[in-house]
């Protein structure tokens, strides 16, 4: 360990080894956009996963950046509306290189803005991205940019 872990509140995927945190008020579509993630196809051996839901530790580490994962008393659980609690598979940690915030639709930028926009969560940067959690494509323009996030 190189700082320290907070807890925050949101819903953490990842694709392969790199991670998006999505942050959003409740009902604003976290583990939905999660759930339908989930869903989407492996390339290789890269796949959707979930690392976290509800709440998700983030901890910087020297030479890894931030790590997200799960509470132990959560992990491979996600809340499915209609359903409950449900277990699915999950990765124990990942690397969060993306922050993802769920906004109405017409709150999401046609195009990228110039300078991309970051959040600072446990002391360091992190690129941040505002998707709308309900459109049908959210969970592969979540995959694409986690594809492209360094």
């Amino acid at each position: 360990m190189s700082g320290k872990s907070v807890i925050v509140h949101g819903t953490c995927v990842a694709f392969g080894s790199k991670a998006a945190l999505l942050r959003g008020s409740s009902g604003a579509g976290k583990s939905d956009l999660a759930l339908r993630f989930m869903a989407v196809g492996p390339e290789g051996d890269q796949r959707p996963r979930l690392v976290a839901d509800d709440q998700v530790v983030v901890e910087p580490r020297n030479g890894a950046g931030l790590i997200a994962s799960s509470p132990a008393t959560i992990a491979g659980r996600i809340e499915v509306r209609g359903l409950g609690i449900v277990e699915v598979p999950h990765l124990a940690e990942a690397a969060l290189v993306l922050v993802v915030d769920l906004v109405p639709s017409e709150d999401v930028p046609r195009m990228p803005e110039k300078v991309p926009q970051s959040v600072e969560i446990a002391g360091r940067r992190i690129p941040l991205l505002r998707l709308s959690a309900f459109e049908p494509s959210a969970p592969l323009k979540l995959k694409l940019a986690l594809q492209a996030a360094s």
